[in-house]
């Protein structure tokens, strides 16, 4: 699962994915519009992304954002990263009973199943995942 700050993110990222090759902007009330984002939260997100190198940003009325690197070389791990890097923080390590040393272990091999699948995928993967399901059904007629 995704925080909606991540969620956000990648959601504007997969929309520049599909325009990277045309070499197009995109702005982000476009972005908004289509999907019915608030404006001032995803430009928070945008802003961090570009602060970390996966946009570039052009003002004035043809302005817009574009990504920095193609759509296969930008994983979903790395964009978490990024808009989660300040949400992170350790648990207080308390003295804890063995129960609750054996739930941290389970979740630590969770985290590093998920991490390895974040790894795996890039923007160009969610960009083949959202087309295909953009493809219509084909109708059978009887």
């Amino acid at each position: 699962m995704f925080s909606a700050k991540t969620e956000y993110g990648l959601v504007a990222l997969v929309e520049l994915a599909a325009a990277y090759a045309s070499g197009e902007r995109l702005q982000t009330g476009e972005i908004c519009g289509r999907h019915g984002m608030p404006e001032r939260y995803l430009e928070q997100m945008l802003t961090a992304l570009r602060k970390g190198g996966f946009l570039v940003s052009v003002r004035g009325p043809r302005g817009g954002y574009q990504l920095t690197r193609s759509p296969d070389q930008i994983t979903v791990a790395e964009v978490e990263d990024c808009l989660e890097r300040d949400a992170r923080s350790d648990r207080e390590d308390r003295s804890r009973t063995v129960e609750f040393r054996v739930l941290e272990g389970v979740a630590q091999r969770a985290q590093q199943a998920r991490r390895a699948v974040l790894e795996a995928t890039t923007l160009a993967h969610l960009l083949l995942e959202r087309d295909s399901l953009r493809q219509p059904s084909p109708m059978f007629y009887i």
